[in-house]
């Protein structure tokens, strides 16, 4: 119901978030990708298209050519000063609108407003026994990672947040993340 309320009052803002991507960078608006949620579940998750439409290709011949990027892409599996973000997605990232599209998994299931980042098939070995732990519950738009620091903490300390979550999942504890979220996305600490 939450996802429903949001998605209607902030549908403005969509379109023209919608309008400024294309116009940035034209192309398509979404960026879709394959996650994995709940049980192991693979699902579509949506977001505003942030980067080059030929951002797997940057990637690659970046981590070929700049030993600092891909040990640093080793560790966190994100890029401080990533050249593959275009236009207005410096923007989209810091103030998390380009997440906003995420509403809509939340309506279809997929997702929940509070659970741990939905990840990629490459970065489940990253969980290792605890990956269960990831699956255990719905990946969410934010979570215990999102307002403790984001990209400023270590890959290592996002799947002990992920835990943590699984552990002791509570109303209490959403609507707490839910209204730390706020500071969090004001601030934009980590995001990047």
């Amino acid at each position: 119901m939450l996802a429903t309320v949001a998605l209607l009052f902030l549908l403005p803002l969509m379109l023209i978030v919608a309008v400024a991507v294309f116009v940035s960078d034209p192309g398509p608006i979404f960026f879709v990708q394959n996650r994995i949620g709940r049980h192991g579940k693979i699902f579509r998750c949506l977001k505003f298209r942030t980067m080059a439409t030929n951002a797997e290709e940057r990637l690659a011949e970046l981590l070929a050519n700049d030993p600092s990027a891909r040990e640093e892409w080793m560790r966190d599996h994100k890029l401080r000063n990533d050249p593959r973000i275009v236009g207005i997605g410096s923007f989209l990232r810091k103030s998390s609108f380009d997440e906003l599209p995420q509403l809509i998994n939340v309506l279809r299931g997929e997702m929940s407003l509070v659970g741990p980042r939905p990840i990629v098939h490459a970065e489940a070995a990253r969980y290792g026994r605890y990956f269960e732990h990831y699956c255990s519950v719905r990946p969410g738009i934010t979570g215990l990672w999102q307002i403790s620091g984001r990209n400023d903490t270590t890959y290592r300390r996002r799947v002990a947040f992920d835990v943590a979550y699984s552990r002791s999942q509570s109303t209490f504890l959403d609507l707490r993340i839910i209204v730390m979220t706020v500071p969090s996305v004001l601030m934009a600490k980590g995001s990047y």
